[in-house]
């Protein structure tokens, strides 16, 4: 055998070799690299995504929680102010219930003076009647004695 048969013979199998790759195996290959190459960037642009929506979704859920807690500050503060309007509401009607009890209460005492004052002045008159009657049994002008009884009951009132 010829060494330059061989050589020419081999570099030619290695050629038809090289162009069978080329040809029929190296195309998949590529696609099969390509499409690795799309869905790793695919995914790492989901990753990308998903970082980014759940940077976004945490600033609205702290803007959420801060509006939240100030809604509740809010309803706080109202809730504290009218409970203060409900004690003041209260403060004032005991006040005017207490002033009303005590304008009854005065008008009560003055009404037990006025009766004190008139059954004094009946006891009064009862023991100037008692004593005009004694006097009337001794003397005789019963006239001037009803006159000075009269004006003496006057006076009393």
């Amino acid at each position: 055998m010829n060494i330059n048969f061989t050589l020419i013979s081999q570099a030619i199998a290695f050629s038809i070799f090289i162009w069978f790759t080329v040809k029929f195996v190296w195309p998949p290959l590529l696609r099969a690299i390509e499409e690795r190459q799309k869905n790793i960037a695919d995914g790492l642009a989901a990753g990308e995504r998903g970082r980014h929506e759940l940077e976004l979704a945490s600033r609205r859920s702290s803007d959420v929680l801060k509006d939240a807690k100030q809604h509740a500050a809010e309803i706080i503060t109202q809730a504290e102010k009218r409970a203060s309007e409900i004690v003041e509401e209260a403060k004032n009607s005991a006040k005017e219930e207490g002033e009303r009890i005590l304008v009854g209460a005065r008008a009560e005492i003055e009404h037990e003076i006025f009766s004190a004052k008139e059954e004094l002045r009946q006891d009064v008159a009862n023991l100037a009647v008692a004593g005009a009657a004694k006097i009337l049994r001794r003397e005789i002008d019963a006239k001037a004695h009803a006159d000075l009884l009269s004006s003496i009951e006057k006076e009393l009132k």
